[in-house]
Formats: C-alpha cells, sequence, structure tokens
C-alpha cells in the first residue's frame, strides 16, 4: 500500500516537473522536491554511508576475550578501499542540497555531507557541519541527531570537556525520538567507555536497550552487559544477559562465546566435579560447529588446568591449542602470550620464553592492548637469547675445532644421520597420528582409507625431500624459528640442550601435515668449525662478552642472583685476566649480599686486587651521595675540570676529577670522568702510560660516544706521532665538548638525541621508582587495576614492571594508541590516583614515551637523558 502511494505521489511529480523550481515555494514545488530529495538523492546517499558502516563491522574482528566496545572502531584502511561509497554518498547528498532547495530534506542532507567527512577523517569539517545544523536548523531531530554526531566525534578525540557540554545541552532537550535516543544512550556508554568509567556503561546500555529494534544489535549490547556483569563479579546476571544475548540471530562466534562464558559464569569455575568439567570442554571441542574455535577451547581448558595446578597439562592444551587452524591471530597471540608466561614464571626458561614472546608479538597488532608491554619484555629476553646462543653456539664450535679433520667429518656425518632420522619419524608421526584422547587434533575428512597416494603420505614426501637435497643440494629456508631446521648447535649439545624444541613445534605450518624440512648442508655445517688462531681467539672474546653479559642481565633485569652467579663465577674461573673482572666482582658482591651469602668475600677482592676502581670505592663508601644528586655533582664537577683542561691547567683539572671519582664512584658521569683523567694522563705522564690507559678503556666503556672519541685518540697516538695526538685531540674535544657535557646541559645546540619525535607511535606510560619502594608496593598493581577498571576499563589496559638497572624498577602500563592519549593518562594518574606506597614526589616524575624511544631508553638506561628529550617534546 506505502508503494503504491510512493508511486501516486511520484507519478504526480513527474507531469509537473516541466513546470518546478528550486526556488518557487508552491505546494506542487514542494511535493515534487520533497519526494525526489527525499527517495533518490538523501536515500541513495544514505544507503552508501550504511553500506560502509557494514562494511566497517564486517571487517571487524571482535576480541571476544576483552569487554567488547560500544562501536565498531573505525579501520582507516576499510574507509580508504571503500572511498568510492564516500564519494558517491557526498554527491548524492550535494544534489539533495544544491537541486532541491525548498525540500524538507535539505538538512538531513547537510548531516549526511557531515557524516562523509567524519568516516574520512576530516574532523574539523565534520564537526563544523554537526554544529551549523545545530544552530541553524529548524528540525528538531536533525539537530538531535547532528549532536549526537557532535558528541561521538569529541568523545573520539577524548574532548572530554566538549563532550560534557554536549551531554548537559542535550539533557535539557525535549522531544527526542526514539531513533536518535537511541543512538544517544549507546553514545553516553561510548562516552563513560573512554573515560573508563565502567560502572556507569551499564545504566546507558539498558537505556540504549529500551530503544533498540534491530535484535541483532540487542544481541551484541545484551553480550556487553553480561561482560560487564563477569568482570564486576556479578555472575548470575552476566548469565542472564549471556542467555539473553544469543537471542537476535548473532553470528555463530557471538552464539559460541556465549555459551561458553554463561556456563563458566554458572557453575565451572566453581564446580568441584573436574571430570565434568573437563568432559564439558572435550563435548565442545568434538561439536563440529565449533572447528573454528578448537583453539579457544583448548586454551581455555589449558586454563582452567593450570588453575587446578596441573602445569604440564596446561602447557600441552596451549600447544594444541597453537597448532589450530585459525584465522584469529589475536586469540593465538594470547596463547602464545600464555606460554611465554609459563615459561617465565613457573618454568624460568628465558629461552622459551623469548621465542613465544616473539610469536605472541607476530600475531598482535600495535594497537592491541598488551603489545607495548611485551614489547617492552621482549628487549630483555633478546638480549638473553643473544648472549645465550651465542656463548653454547662457540662453546660447542670450539669443542669441535679440537677433534682431527676425519674426526669432525665422521660427527657431521652422525649428526645428518640423526637429523635424516628425525625428520622421517615426525613424518611417521604425522601419517599415523590418531585421537589417542579427545584433545588431539581429529581425524581430517576422508578416514583411514590407507591410501597409497603420493601427496598422501607424508612419509613419502619426506623420504623424497631427503633425495632431492641429496642430489641437489639444500634451498635456503625461510628465516623462522618454529619452521627452520633444528641447526648444528643443537646435534653439538644433543641430549641437553633442548631448549627451544617445544617452542619450536608450537607453530609447524599450521596449514599442513606434511614436514618437508631439508637436512643441513654437509659442506657447510663443516666450514662453520673454526679452523684458524684468529677465528678461535674471536670466539673466546665473544664467549667472555657473552658470560659478562648474562650475568648483568640475570642480575639487573631478570632477578636472578642465583643464575647470575653462576655465569660471573664462570667468567673470572675461564678468563682470570678479563678486564671486566672489577664490575663483575661488585655485580657479585651484590647478587650474594641479596641472597646473604658470603658477600664480604667479593668485597676484598675487589679491595685487593683493584683497589682503586669506582666499584671499589663504591663499595667502601655506601653511604656516600647517590642517585640523581650524585649524578648532578658530579656532572657539575666534570664540567669545572673539563674547562680546567682546556685551559691547560692540567693539575687543578685532575683534582676535580679524582676527588669527585671518590666522592661519587659510580654516577651516570663516571664513564666521562675517567676519559677526561685519562686525558689528563696524556699531558703529565709518559705516552706509553697514555696509551695503555686508552686500551684499558675502550675494552671496559659502553657508551658509544665516548668510545669514538678515545678511538680516535688511541689512534693519534698509535704512530708515536706527538703533533697528531695534539691535532686530534684539539679537534675531537671541540667535537665533542657539546656531548660530554650534555648530562647537565641538555639545551647545548648541535646535540644530537638518540631519541626521536613520533607522536602517532604507540606509547606507555613509565612510573620509575627506587627498588626497595618497589618490592615494599605490593598492592600497588591490585591498586593500579582497579583505578583501571574504573577510569579506564575500555582502554584494556596492562600492568608491568621491569628493572632499569641496579636500583631502579620501571612500572609500565600500556598501550595507548598515540602521545595523546598517553598523556590523558598521565593527566588522570597524577589527579585521581592515590596510594599509600607512592608520594607525590614518585607521582610526578613518572612520564610518557614511544616504543621506539623506550628501546633507546632500556638500552641506555639514563632516565635523564630522556627527561631532557622529554620536556622539549611533551
Amino acid at each position: 500500500m506505502q508503494r503504491n502511494i510512493i508511486f501516486f505521489f511520484l507519478a504526480i511529480a513527474l507531469n509537473l516537473m516541466p513546470s518546478c523550481s528550486s526556488q518557487k515555494d508552491t505546494f506542487t514545488n514542494r511535493l515534487y522536491h520533497n519526494t525526489t530529495a527525499r527517495f533518490n538523492a538523501y536515500y541513495y546517499a544514505k544507503e552508501k554511508i550504511l553500506e560502509l558502516e557494514k562494511e566497517i563491522q564486517n571487517e571487524y574482528q571482535e576480541d571476544f576475550s576483552q569487554v567488547l566496545p560500544v562501536f565498531y572502531p573505525i579501520d582507516s584502511a576499510t574507509v580508504e578501499a571503500k572511498e568510492e561509497l564516500l564519494k558517491e554518498a557526498r554527491e548524492m547528498a550535494s544534489k539533495a542540497v544544491d537541486w532541491h532547495k525548498i525540500s524538507d530534506w535539505v538538512d538531513p542532507s547537510y548531516f549526511l555531507i557531515g557524516k562523509v567527512d567524519y568516516y574520512k577523517g576530516k574532523y574539523e569539517e565534520a564537526q563544523n557541519t554537526f554544529k551549523f545544523l545545530n544552530v541553524n536548523s529548524k528540525q528538531d531531530d536533525v539537530r538531535h541527531i547532528a549532536l549526537i554526531q557532535l558528541l561521538r566525534s569529541f568523545i573520539d578525540h577524548q574532548q572530554f570537556e566538549d563532550a560534557s557540554f554536549v551531554i548537559d545541552f542535550l539533557s535539557k532537550e525535549e522531544n527526542i525520538n526514539d531513533e536518535n535516543k537511541q543512538y544517544l544512550y549507546k553514545t553516553l556508554a561510548y562516552y563513560y567507555e573512554a573515560r573508563g568509567e565502567m560502572e556507569l556503561m551499564a545504566p546507558s546500555l539498558f537505556k540504549s536497550l529500551e530503544y533498540t529494534k534491530d535484535k541483532s544489535e540487542a544481541s551484541r549490547i545484551n553480550f556487553i552487559l553480561a561482560q560487564l556483569y563477569q568482570q564486576s563479579g556479578l555472575d548470575a546476571f552476566a548469565y542472564e544477559y549471556y542467555q539473553k544475548s544469543v537471542s537476535g540471530s548473532p553470528n555463530y562466534e557471538r552464539t559460541f562465546f556465549a555459551q561458553l562464558y554463561s556456563q563458566q559464569v554458572a557453575e565451572l569455575e566453581r564446580s568441584k566435579d573436574l571430570k565434568r568439567v573437563r568432559e564439558y570442554y572435550d563435548d565442545l571441542y568434538k561439536d563440529n560447529k565449533n572447528v573454528d574455535f578448537r583453539d579457544v577451547i583448548l586454551f581455555e581448558k589449558g586454563r582452567f588446568e593450570k588453575k587446578q595446578g596441573n602445569l604440564d597439562e596446561a602447557i600441552r592444551l596451549y600447544s594444541l591449542a597453537a597448532k589450530e587452524v585459525t584465522e584469529n591471530d589475536r586469540q593465538k597471540g594470547y596463547i602464545y602470550e600464555a606460554l611465554s608466561e609459563v615459561y617465565l614464571n613457573e618454568k624460568e626458561d628465558f629461552l622459551k620464553t623469548k621465542y613465544y614472546l616473539d610469536s605472541a608479538l607476530s600475531k598482535f597488532k600495535e594497537t592491541d592492548k598488551n603489545y607495548g608491554l611485551l614489547s617492552a619484555k621482549k628487549i630483555i629476553f633478546d638480549q638473553y637469547a643473544l648472549n645465550y646462543e651465542l656463548l653454547t653456539t662457540n662453546d660447542s664450535l670450539i669443542q669441535l675445532s679440537k677433534l682431527s679433520p676425519e674426526d669432525q667429518e665422521k660427527f657431521v656425518d652422525d649428526f645428518l644421520a640423526m637429523e635424516e632420522e628425525r625428520l622421517i619419524k615426525e613424518a611417521e608421526l604425522a601419517k599415523d597420528k590418531k585421537s589417542p584422547g579427545r584433545f588431539e587434533n581429529l581425524l581430517a575428512f576422508g578416514g583411514n582409507s590407507g591410501a597409497t597416494f603420493y601427496w598422501d603420505n607424508p612419509v613419502a614426501i619426506q623420504k623424497g625431500a631427503l633425495e632431492f637435497a641429496q642430489i641437489w643440494g639444500n634451498r635456503e629456508l625461510s628465516d623462522n624459528w618454529r619452521t627452520s631446521d633444528r641447526g648444528f648447535q643443537e646435534a653439538v649439545n644433543v641430549g641437553n640442550n633442548n631448549n627451544s624444541s617445544e617452542a619450536n613445534n608450537s607453530d609447524n605450518n599450521n596449514e599442513s601435515n606434511t614436514i618437508t624440512t631439508n637436512l643441513p648442508d654437509k659442506a657447510a655445517l663443516l666450514n662453520q668449525i673454526p679452523n684458524s688462531p684468529e677465528l678461535l681467539e674471536q670466539m673466546v672474546d665473544q664467549m667472555e662478552e657473552a658470560y659478562f653479559n648474562l650475568g648483568k642481565l640475570l642480575y639487573f633485569d631478570l632477578k636472578q642472583p642465583d643464575k647470575a652467579i653462576e655465569y660471573l663465577e664462570a667468567l673470572i674461573e675461564k678468563y682470570p685476566q678479563t678486564l671486566k673482572k672489577p664490575e663483575a666482582f661488585y655485580t657479585l658482591y651484590l647478587a650474594t649480599k641479596d641472597l646473604e651469602k658470603d658477600s664480604d668475600r667479593y668485597a676484598q677482592l675487589l679491595n685487593q686486587e683493584f683497589p682503586n676502581s669506582q666499584y671499589t670505592k663504591s663499595i667502601n663508601n655506601p653511604d656516600k651521595v647517590s642517585g640523581s644528586k650524585a649524578n648532578l655533582a658530579s656532572g657539575e664537577n666534570y664540567k669545572t675540570a673539563y674547562q680546567y683542561f682546556k685551559d691547560r691547567s692540567y693539575e687543578e683539572a685532575r683534582t676535580i676529577v679524582r676527588q669527585t671519582l671518590n666522592e661519587y664512584p659510580l654516577t651516570k658521569n663516571t664513564d666521562r670522568l675517567l676519559l677526561l683523567d685519562i686525558m689528563i694522563t696524556g699531558q703529565l705522564e709518559p705516552l706509553e702510560t697514555y696509551k695503555e690507559r686508552l686500551k684499558t678503556y675502550l675494552q671496559q666503556t659502553k657508551e658509544e660516544e665516548l668510545l669514538d672519541f678515545a678511538e680516535k685518540l688511541l689512534k693519534a697516538v698509535s704512530e708515536d706521532d706527538t703533533a697528531s695526538m695534539g691535532a686530534a685531540t684539539a679537534e675531537t674535544n671541540k667535537e665533542e665538548e657539546p656531548s660530554a657535557v650534555s648530562e647537565n646541559l641538555p639545551d647545548v645546540p648541535n646535540v644530537e638525541s638518540p631519541y626521536k619525535e613520533n607522536f602517532n607511535q604507540t606509547h606507555i606510560f613509565i612510573l620509575p621508582m627506587n627498588t626497595d619502594v618497589a618490592e615494599k608496593a605490593s598492592d600497588l598493581t591490585a591498586a593500579l587495576e582497579s583505578f583501571h577498571n574504573s577510569n579506564f576499563s575500555s582502554a584494556r589496559l596492562r600492568t608491568g614492571t621491569i628493572s632499569l638497572g641496579q636500583k631502579t624498577t620501571i612500572l609500565i602500563i600500556s598501550p595507548f594508541s598515540d602521545a595523546e592519549k598517553s598523556i590523558a593518562y598521565k593527566e588522570a594518574f597524577l589527579n585521581s590516583f592515590n596510594n599509600d606506597s607512592l608520594t607525590e614526589e614518585i607521582k610526578n616524575s613518572s612520564f610518557v614515551i614511544s616504543i621506539e624511544n623506550f628501546q633507546q631508553l632500556n638500552k641506555r638506561k639514563d632516565i635523564k637523558e630522556y627527561r631532557s628529550f622529554y620536556k622539549k617534546a611533551y
């Protein structure tokens, strides 16, 4: 009936069209323009925008492990791919405005133009359009929807003051229609979500539900309400709303998670019948409808087993979950993250931790909640793996170098035979794999047909691959730890070094059960064995460095004093003349002191062997000023001494330098002061003394700028050319003076900071504090979680801590998609977060940093240097 009426009016309008004008205000004119604007230009413009919104919804991958966002996030890539839709929408809406000026659809069309700008990221233009409609439109419905869209835009950009003003204005408006009310209350829920006020989200969602006619949208809102109740511990309400969310024809994915979570809150978490709980997960796994969610089921069962204390079973289930074929990369990321946490916290296997972190990060996007924290952790474990693998590889190759060429070749042949046997066995397992339990992968369709076709036979494929390699040689493998061959090092350490074998098997080519890894090349393996004194010496030096680095990493970063002692004592035993001995003794002193062992032994060794070392002075003077005060004072003294040096007052410069080194043994300026003392030596003492001190310094300092400087000085005197030394010293001093004092003169020009401005990159919030304070603040993490739940629930923030040197621990909160969001969090933290363990001074020491800059900070461990950049940039 309605269609007939429309066509009737349309026919009349067409008959009258020759006499119609866009300006002439007559009944027939208005009828024509209202009809054609509404059912032509406006209609098509609106349909194009709805099509884009549907595409945004379809392209977004829901993360059901977190509270779903109120609105589907707008993906700029999706908008760009559908730019033609927005172009057409603008054209049609503009026609409604330009061609039908006397119609009632001009203002609604202006609103659509504003939405086009909104989706294209032209937020200022969009906001101006919505403001214009609020001021100028005489249609209340249009004004209201424009204000609501303006509110959403303000929330997108965290302009909460402007958003509050709009909310207050709308609260006084009357006669808001039901459709606009639904959108308004949903946007209010988004407002509280963006502010992290979770307790206020639910009432707004309830009101939105009252006016929601679309059953699918009502289902999603019910699911969000259920998640909020579950997060608050209100399991009965959570169960009710999970059940409600199943109605409304949701997609199967949401239905699956609704049923899974409703069972969890109803009884699984509290059930004492462990067999029944396990059978529930088994039944879910066997259900063919859940094929796409088997990774989730295995993961959830693994979490259940971990809660029961069955750690090995949890690891097995996590590993099976990682092998499942899925398009949900984020879920794979959670699985790998869980495995990394197990191997870090329960197994203390840092190598596997590193590899699982790699896998987790490869599955997450930078915008995901835990990307920043995982990236920060990965830096430390990358260093651990680098040094550990270098140490074990070099040790193995050096042992092989001691064999005769015949024995070396026999060893390689035996290794290749073992590898071939292993690969064939893996292929046989792939062929004969059965399901001994419900949680092994189910047999593929086709059953056990006993097929002999080549491509159905993994053993045949594997043997063929090996024969091909023997005849034609190897082809380069992809550089991926999970799919690469086991490597030569593992053969050398067969039986006692399987650190990465389990991790390597967790994601082995999910798309195929066949294994076609080729054998390593025999000649390439033999070539890895060092066959010259120079190569052997180089490997030995690398091992010395690795022992030292591992000892420091384990003590300062991984908080493993017992393991640190093992590596540092091995360093001193294997390399008794190492120039790193003073710092090794100092770290051993700290580690044994932490374990309440014989730390005095290392204090005595330092005093006996290195009485003038800065580490000895630090131990002998534990009450000396340290920290920022010591850095500031030593920096000021350094500038004074350096000026004396430039004025050729060498004795005065030496006096200040050595007094400073005695009074402040270990500061950020120690290496600079030591180098200045060496430069003074070059003016007052024999040339050989100067050269020897420079050589020692080059092996002990880590700061790249100072290393380059010292190398230039040594090069200048290596040919025993005093004039060259003087010229090089003067030239280098001129170049290096700004960087030498940059610690305390941040405004000195021409000093290139290692930190770069990148405000659009993912940021993290940092709260540095003394390690003792961090250890005593046992309730800090829980307090922050509560703070986040109350104020930033939708931000999905993660909290963690890592060490940044011996006495500094940094608390990391992440992620924030850009600098603006991280700064907004910092302001909220300073104004609203209170905890007895944090003084105002500690809170005010907080700062934000991009992921890229954090890697530099973690490497340089110089917070003061970063603060200098931070004050300028932020």
